[in-house]
């Protein structure tokens, strides 16, 4: 039985991970921060007690802050494969902080690839990176584009980025870098734009909410879907060495699109709701992301199926069930004509 050990777990890649590897035959191992209240929303429904005869998943305290314990982690637990997904992951966040942006997503990068190398665990490593490495530069991005940065995000990811490829050529660690654009789910932070977005239409359908405050609507972004992704995340660890993919749909669209396509599905005009509040603004934006994917298409064999306004639908029709609302009803069938419709919680 293959052994797998995800940071980040308990996130929207994390949750989608972790059940297609247990679909896999896997034995998986998650890495999660203590907290005063539960933060396990996303895995709760996959959950078994360890003690069950046959669980497969376990967890585990842990901090991308601690290097020791991390060792001692990755010593134990003898992982064949490593995802590391965890980080301050908001990009707008990220520049009201920083440092700490800059200690958890960049050098806990650091702290579990030393991990890796002092407990001499021969784990295949998978490096999450993020679409915002390339910042300014202009599309359509590839394995090959410069990183131009345009926050201490993409920045601390542009640092994790070179110390993957640092640990593959100086120890010879099998380390790939997935350099992911944006993918979108249900299970997508609710303070993440898209989410953002299509919880305030359910709750406007339900009477719960009046105004949907935004940033720039013109930023463009290559949008897929989550689950798609977490799947390109495994092919990456299957492959015959370590390597650094692009991943996307080759598709970009606005933030005033995706209001659009979301406000429209659900029979209404978006611009009776929409208010544009500065704060959302970033200090310096990233104009437009297109990814370039044709590696990952030759080599890996991996296809987006889901389109963007089939995502939105989905995301849409989420939540509004999640509102007590019954959904248009599009979501579900989507995913089943896809084969994407694994569990229950979308």
């Amino acid at each position: 039985m293959p052994k797998a050990l995800i940071t980040g777990i308990t996130g929207q890649d994390g949750s989608y991970l972790v059940e297609f590897l247990l679909s896999k035959g896997y034995e998986v191992h998650g890495v999660i921060r203590r907290a005063s209240t539960f933060n396990t929303g996303r895995i709760d429904h996959i959950y078994v007690d360890p003690h069950t005869p046959g669980a497969r998943m376990f967890l585990h305290y842990g901090d991308l802050s601690d290097a020791g314990q991390l060792t001692n982690l990755i010593y134990n637990v003898q992982p064949d494969e490593i995802y590391h997904l965890g980080a301050q992951s908001h990009v707008r966040v990220s520049f009201d902080i920083p440092e700490y942006t800059g200690d958890v997503t960049g050098l806990g990068t650091t702290r579990i690839l030393e991990s890796v190398r002092r407990a001499g665990v021969k784990a295949r490593y998978y490096q999450a990176s993020s679409s915002e490495m390339f910042g300014a530069t202009p599309p359509p991005q590839s394995e090959k584009t410069p990183f131009y940065p345009r926050s201490p995000y993409g920045a601390a990811k542009v640092y994790s980025y070179w110390m993957a490829v640092n640990y593959r050529e100086a120890y010879g660690l099998f380390a790939s870098n997935g350099i992911l654009f944006n993918h979108e789910s249900p299970r997508r932070g609710e303070t993440f734009v898209t989410r953002k977005i299509t919880r305030a239409v359910a709750a406007i359908k339900a009477g719960r909410q009046t105004d949907l405050f935004l940033g720039n609507l013109d930023a463009r972004r290559d949008w897929g879907f989550a689950l798609e992704y977490v799947q390109a995340m495994w092919k990456m660890l299957q492959h015959d060495k370590g390597e650094d993919f692009v991943v996307g749909t080759g598709q970009s669209n606005s933030v005033k699109e995706f209001v659009d396509e979301a406000f429209s599905y659900a029979g209404m005009d978006w611009k009776q709701y929409v208010k544009i509040d500065k704060k959302y603004f970033r200090p310096t934006e990233v104009e437009n992301l297109i990814a370039d994917a044709s590696k990952a298409r030759r080599l890996l064999g991996w296809e987006p199926k889901v389109t963007f306004k089939e995502l939105v639908r989905i995301m849409v029709d989420a939540d509004m069930e999640e509102a007590g609302l019954n959904p248009i009803g599009e979501g579900r069938r989507i995913l089943a004509a896809k084969g994407l419709l694994v569990g229950p919680k979308l």
